[in-house]
């Protein structure tokens, strides 16, 4: 291997391999570490089709031990990101319907599908490579059908007559959210796990902070131009960001 395109190769190739349980890539010494079931000659086989010069440098019996307490690494954390994200999908669901911002309820329900994200990567710790992509996938589809939902409301919102957003708990809430989301991100980028189910989960977390950053300038300008258009224009970028997002993880999951 000499570039991630490679690595994205042999991970498509051992994606259906049912006998892969993950990869593990050195892309600067061109080695990776398959840990998998039974016999290596079928996956050795599969990656030989690559041309990439495959050699197998060994084969041992892996540290189960290891493995597991990696596994009970990634369920620890995904847990807490699970907690403050049901948590705050609580608090901004209610304070946008209370203080009539869209912004808020776009947030809000950013949140639960990444609640949902995390929930089902709970599910994919120590299962197979194919297993974990198809989390992945339906976690994509989940979050384009909120994105459908979110446009639909917006139009809505648009065409009829709304009261004007509270800007105070759309900033103060936002920025709670905020803080919330860049601790959830860094508890990820710190796992630095390569496995689709966790990318994914990192993509909803960075969507999160551009989201939250953008809902507390929407405050700021309803409040500077005494108009609720910017909590809408707010709200229909979080969707378009939800979309593309979703976009990213199918992509991954391929």
């Amino acid at each position: 291997m000499d570039c991630p395109s490679e690595e994205q190769l042999i991970r498509m190739k051992l994606q259906n391999f049912n006998a892969v349980k993950s990869l593990e890539f050195d892309i600067p010494d061109r080695r990776v570490t398959i840990y998998h079931d039974g016999e290596a000659e079928s996956i050795l086989l599969a990656l030989e089709t690559l041309n990439l010069n495959t050699t197998l440098i060994s084969t041992v019996e892996a540290d189960t031990m290891v493995k597991r307490e990696g596994n009970s690494n990634q369920r620890r954390l995904l847990w807490a990101v699970l907690t403050i994200n049901l948590v705050f999908f609580g608090v901004e669901i209610l304070s946008g319907i209370l203080s009539n911002s869209m912004g808020l309820v776009a947030d809000s329900l950013d949140m639960l599908a990444d609640s949902i994200v995390y929930a089902l990567a709970l599910f994919a710790v120590g299962g197979t490579v194919a297993r974990k992509n198809e989390i992945a996938r339906f976690a994509g589809y989940f979050q384009i059908i909120l994105a459908v939902i979110g446009f639909i409301e917006v139009i809505r919102r648009f065409l009829g007559f709304e009261r004007m957003p509270d800007f105070k708990t759309m900033i103060i809430v936002s920025t709670l959210a905020l803080m919330a989301n860049i601790l959830c991100l860094y508890l990820l980028q710190r796992e630095r796990s390569k496995e689709s189910h966790m990318q994914a989960s990192m993509i909803f977390t960075s969507n999160d902070v551009v989201v939250n950053s953008g809902v507390i300038v929407a405050g700021l300008l309803v409040n500077w131009l005494n108009s609720s258009l910017p909590d809408l224009i707010v709200g229909a970028t979080v969707f378009v960001v939800v979309a593309r997002g979703a976009y990213t993880i199918l992509r991954l999951a391929k």
